[in-house]
């Protein structure tokens, strides 16, 4: 493993995928790593959805108006929802699950890209979030966040440069503090 400091440079959104498949031992990797990500008061509100049929893919890839096709072409997408009633914070717990998938598989060498799900429409004014849970048959009680599509990199993406961070955004003791 690198540096956490070169992960999160080099952790880009990667939206081409090859046609390789992942190994199980990866595939086993990045779901540990979900199910380690912390959650308010250990409730573990989260749950997750792999999807690895390429048909099941498609259907996903239309979750959203648009930035969604590229799922189809991904080695695997998990379905990243928490349930309401377990935890008043499940929109945090669950985009933190999310970010650590996604912090796995660059750690893997391979590539993902967050789909944001919940409060987004499909082409056809359906909400994101019942399109997937008829596509995927979900309880009712559980909500979509993210779907994190992943695979090996069809691109190279530069690094992320330090030159472009916004140090104006940082405030010290107060807003606006010097």
């Amino acid at each position: 493993m690198e540096s956490f400091s070169e992960l999160i440079k080099n952790r880009r959104s990667m939206r081409k995928f090859t046609d390789e498949e992942l190994t199980q031992e990866e595939v086993v990797s990045l779901l540990k790593a979900a199910l380690m990500a912390p959650t308010s008061k250990r409730s573990n509100a989260w749950q997750f959805v792999v999807v690895d049929d390429k048909e099941v893919l498609k259907k996903l890839s239309l979750c959203k108006e648009q930035a969604s096709q590229f799922i189809a072409d991904a080695a695997l997408a998990v379905v990243v929802t928490a349930d309401p009633l377990a935890s008043d914070v499940w929109i945090e717990d669950a985009a933190i699950a999310s970010i650590y998938l996604q912090l796995q598989a660059e750690d893997l060498g391979l590539g993902s890209c967050w789909v944001q799900v919940r409060e987004r429409l499909t082409v056809s004014g359906i909400p994101s979030n019942d399109y997937v849970h008829d596509v995927l048959e979900l309880p009712l009680q559980l909500q979509v966040l993210s779907v994190i599509a992943i695979g090996h990199k069809g691109m190279e993406r530069k690094p992320f440069n330090e030159e472009h961070l916004q140090w104006e955004k940082i405030h010290l003791n107060k807003y606006g503090g010097e």
